[in-house]
């Protein structure tokens, strides 16, 4: 009896560590490097504008977002600058960039409704203030 507790408990620990192993080709090394989150179209044409929004300053780390608007929409974006300090930064933003510029690609460009991404509220706040701050300099 005793060794079958012993080996159910060390498979469930080999299982444990096996499923949480990260390979090369994910998590932080698999990152872009700062300025390649990129969604969208960005190339120029009528009723194009392109702006650089604020840095926003996170206690993470900064955040900035490039906008390009397009007949009022929003064609394209670009984060420049996102929290890069810790192997837990770039986990977090791995996912959350993604997920807030495919949010704010086709969006009215006067009232965009971009949401948070849960487990990023740093990041998707001051993400949300640079892009506002990008599209205020666009639609000039």
């Amino acid at each position: 009896m005793k060794r079958i507790l012993i080996w159910l408990v060390s498979t469930v620990a080999a299982l444990v560590l096996l499923l949480n192993y990260r390979t090369s080709t994910m998590g932080p090394a698999a990152l872009a490097h700062p300025g390649e989150y990129v969604a969208g179209t960005t190339g120029a044409g009528p009723g194009t504008g392109t702006a650089t929004g604020s840095v926003i300053d996170t206690k993470y780390g900064p955040v900035q977002v490039e906008v390009t608007v397009e007949h009022g929409v929003i064609a394209g974006a670009r984060v420049l600058k996102y929290p890069t300090g810790s192997s837990k930064d770039e986990e977090i933003n791995s996912y959350a960039l993604p997920i807030l510029l495919n949010r704010t690609v086709g969006e009215d460009a006067v009232q965009p409704q971009v949401d948070m991404v849960s487990g990023a509220t740093y990041t998707s706040e001051a993400y949300r203030d640079s892009l506002q701050s990008a599209l205020d300099e666009a639609m000039r």
